[in-house]
This record gives structure tokens, C-alpha cells and sequence, in this order.
């Protein structure tokens, strides 16, 4: 017996297929960025937990204030500030689409951010050198482990600051280059704020101990 096109006996079951909403280009970049930067907040958070706990246990060793020196900590944070309010400036340029003033903006973030490491860089040694060496006491080692952690972190800001001036002297602030600064900012600035935590928590507070 013939069965007639599109009878009953042939139909196929029919699936309707949802359309997924179209998200703006760069969406999974930025969302993928803030479960990074969450995940961050996690791991300093956890470190800041650590200190809370040690940071008073000096095994009879030096203590904060026989460690510390405020001013040139003060000093330190002033280079972070002021490299996150010139990261700001190339933000703005960046939307204007000026590119060699994007760059130098950028530049002078990297000269902030180099001095940054390189004034802590030098308490590290000063601090090994008069025997406060991590495995001292635990409040050396949580502090060590703190403020060292978020030096690495800088570190590894500037090498990407540097990828991204070479990405825009190569190809200008293209979409791409663009999403990728906005994420560096992000960042920069998340530094920033663990920083100040830093300076009230480890270096104020210590000296009041």
C-alpha cells in the first residue's frame, strides 16, 4: 500500500529550536574577567584571614614597629594612587580614539607601577637583611606571603600593560585592544583597592599594636 507524502504515518516528531539571545561582542570576555577577578578576591581574602590569625605571633622576634617604616610605605602607596589615576587618563583618551596620548598615559602607569615594586622590592630586602626572613616567625611568614602576593600580582600587570602598548602600536585601539584595556583597568584598579586593605590593615594597624 502507497503511504502519501506527508501522511500521518511519516510525519516526524518536530523540535523547535529556542533562539539564544544575542549577546554584544565581548560578552563572554568581560563576564569570563569578572569570575577572574572574583576568584582574586577569594584568594586575598583568604591571605587577609591568615594575617588576622599570625600576624600577632612574633616568636620573639621584631614586631611591626621594629620593622616598619611608615613613611616610605606611604610613599609606596602614593605610586600605586597615582597609577591608577593615570590608567584613568588613558581611559579617557582611549575613548577619544587618541592613541599616542592613550600611550603615553599608559607609559607613565608602568613608570607608577615599576616604582610601586621596586620601593617594596627594596623593604624586602632591608627586612631579610636585618634577619626578618619569612621563616622567622608566622607574622613574617603571613606577611611575606601577603603583601608579596600582591606584588607578584603587580608584576604581572605590568608585563600585560606592556603586551597591550605593543598590541595598539601595532594595530590602534581596535575593538579588541579596547575590551582589553577596559579588563586591565579592571584590574589595575582591583590592585588598588587590595592595596589600601594592606596599607590600613598590615602596616596601620601593625604599628599600633
Amino acid at each position: 500500500m502507497n503511504i502519501a507524502a506527508g501522511s500521518s504515518e511519516t510525519s516526524q516528531p518536530v523540535f523547535h529550536v529556542l533562539d539564544e539571545h544575542a549577546h554584544p561582542e565581548g560578552y563572554s570576555t568581560s563576564l569570563g574577567f569578572w569570575i577572574y577577578l572574583m576568584s582574586d578576591c577569594l584568594i586575598f581574602a583568604m591571605l587577609f584571614a591568615v594575617f588576622g590569625v599570625l600576624g600577632g605571633n612574633y616568636a620573639a622576634g621584631p614586631a611591626p614597629k621594629d620593622l616598619f617604616d611608615l613613611k616610605l610605605v606611604a610613599v609606596n602607596t602614593s605610586m600605586l594612587l597615582l597609577s591608577s589615576i593615570t590608567y584613568g587618563f588613558a581611559m579617557l583618551t582611549m575613548e577619544k580614539s587618541q592613541v599616542r596620548a592613550t600611550q603615553m598615559w599608559l607609559a607613565i602607569t608602568g613608570l607608577f607601577g615599576l616604582a610601586f615594586i621596586g620601593i617594596e622590592l627594596t623593604e624586602f630586602a632591608h627586612m631579610i637583611h636585618e634577619g626578618a626572613t619569612p621563616q622567622r616567625s608566622a607574622f613574617l611568614s603571613s606577611f611575606f606571603t601577603l603583601v608579596g602576593t600582591h606584588g607578584l600580582h603587580v608584576s604581572f600587570g605590568l608585563v600585560w600593560l606592556v603586551t597591550l602598548m605593543v598590541q595598539v602600536a601595532r594595530y590602534g585601539l581596535i575593538e579588541a585592544n579596547r575590551r582589553r584595556l577596559m579588563c586591565l583597568s579592571m584590574f589595575w584598579h582591583f590592585l588598588d583597592v587590595v592595596w589600601i586593605g594592606v596599607f590600613t590593615f598590615v602596616y596601620l594597624l601593625g604599628m599600633l599594636r
